[in-house]
């Protein structure tokens, strides 16, 4: 065993929602692939506890607490912390799983890069609602490029996000692997009368499982609910899955719409809660102005309903060929308004989604991913 390489897989800033998936769905294979037989397996992480240590018995987890508590922190793990401790390890690979590339001297690595900031306008707003993204945000074009050409590969999950940082950062196309998120299929529906703690009704049920992030664009939804009410169409509920706790956006857009009985905020809920909701659910609003993915969408599709989606490239990409699909312009709560009334009317005409040609090199799958950085 020590004598075995290291595959060093870096996630200290993972720590909830669809990018703790990714850490989790990227260790499940590792574990229990043929690498840990050739390879021993380190995963850096926010805390151990986030990770059943039975399902990773081949992995062993370092952990970094503080990699969360300040940015100070994360930037001298990357730049400083990492390439002291890389020395003292004899390294095959360092992934890294969370878009900055740490300060590495001759160590094969890849950059995983799934965080949309660069990509989005900041605005004044943003600043009122999380003070601590509007910052980051504004860095983030800079915090991605550092040492962005010392990787032998980045990975990005679309096409769009791969002309992008071509453009950006001068990345040859070889160098970028577009791989979309592979997500678990749920071939069998949960049955209603197994679902706890969740009320019925005969209304049109509409389903928006988010974080609370200004970009995540709750308030279109909210609005187009005003104006259904306006119109006398009362029939429908909308469940949104915060609370007003997390932050001062959360809390202005509970505060303002709280009022409307027909919008439910739950709060945050587990991803088994999630997939009870989307049982339920007649269609999955989806208006996030910014996304590397959109997880949820690739999730609901597996139920066939009915999607209402921005219409932006992440979007487009991420639906890929789905035909039960309407598009709305995200700072349209008319559009959107719109297409939810003709829903609950059961008048509901579906847009035409097209499949979006991806370019090599292309990993479907952990498998293959794993097969393009590590050979």
């Amino acid at each position: 065993m020590k004598n075995k390489k290291v595959i060093m897989i870096s996630a200290i800033n993972l720590f909830q929602g669809g990018t703790l998936s990714i850490i989790s769905d990227c260790l499940s294979f590792v574990n229990n692939s043929n690498y840990p037989n050739k390879y021993n397996i380190i995963a850096l992480v926010h805390k151990k506890e986030l990770f059943d240590q039975e399902t990773y018995s081949n992995i062993e987890f370092i952990e970094f607490p503080k990699s969360r508590t300040s940015y100070f922190y994360r930037l001298y793990y990357e730049y400083f912390y990492f390439n002291k401790l890389a020395k003292k390890i004899n390294i095959k690979f360092w992934l890294s799983l969370h878009d900055m590339t740490p300060s590495l001297q001759n160590i094969q690595q890849a950059v995983y890069c799934h965080n949309p900031s660069p990509f989005r306008k900041v605005i004044l707003k943003d600043f009122l609602d999380q003070p601590q993204l509007f910052f980051f945000t504004l860095f983030y074009r800079y915090l991605y490029k550092i040492n962005i050409k010392k990787n032998d590969f980045v990975i990005v999950q679309q096409q769009w996000i791969k002309k992008e940082f071509i453009n950006m950062f001068n990345l040859h196309q070889d160098k970028i692997i577009v791989a979309p998120p592979k997500i678990e299929e749920h071939k069998e529906h949960l049955e209603q009368e197994k679902i706890k703690n969740i009320e019925f009704s005969n209304n049109k049920v509409f389903f928006y499982p988010t974080l609370s992030r200004p970009f995540k664009n709750i308030e279109v939804i909210c609005e187009a609910a005003k104006l259904l009410i306006t119109k006398e169409i009362n029939d429908f509920e909308i469940i949104i899955t915060i609370d007003g706790k997390e932050n001062n956006y959360a809390k202005r857009i509970v505060a303002t719409y709280k009022d409307i009985k027909q919008i439910k905020f739950i709060g945050r809920i587990s991803r088994e809660k999630v997939y009870e909701y989307y049982n339920i659910a007649h269609c999955l609003l989806f208006p996030s102005i910014l996304e590397t993915w959109g997880l949820p969408i690739t999730e609901f599709k597996q139920f066939k309903k009915p999607i209402f989606i921005a219409d932006l490239p992440y979007a487009k990409e991420t639906i890929d060929g789905y035909n039960m699909v309407n598009y709305f312009n995200p700072t349209s709560s008319e559009q959107l308004c719109d297409l939810m009334e003709n829903l609950i009317k059961n008048n509901n005409v579906f847009s035409n989604s097209i499949k979006i040609e991806k370019t090599a090199p292309l990993a479907k799958n952990w498998d293959e991913l794993f097969s393009i950085l590590i050979n």
